[in-house]
């Protein structure tokens, strides 16, 4: 399973977009752009989902019973 971080930067790469271009696309500032591409763990939930929504994703809570924990 792909990371965020990896998601993101591959996605982005496909599409041909620099950090700061996607960073404008998704209304988001660059270092938010940077901090999910350098799979930093203290983001902003509605910030990642913002960047995942350029892609048809969304990020929520999962039930670890779901994931057989």
């Amino acid at each position: 399973m792909k990371s965020i971080a990896q998601f993101v930067k591959d996605r982005r790469n496909e599409v041909g977009l620099t950090q700061k271009e996607f960073a404008d696309r998704t209304g988001v500032a660059l270092t938010v752009i940077r901090k999910i591409e350098q799979g930093k763990t203290n983001l902003n939930m509605e910030k990642v989902n913002m960047v995942l929504s350029m892609f048809g994703h969304e990020l929520g809570p999962v039930d670890s019973k779901s994931l057989g924990e």
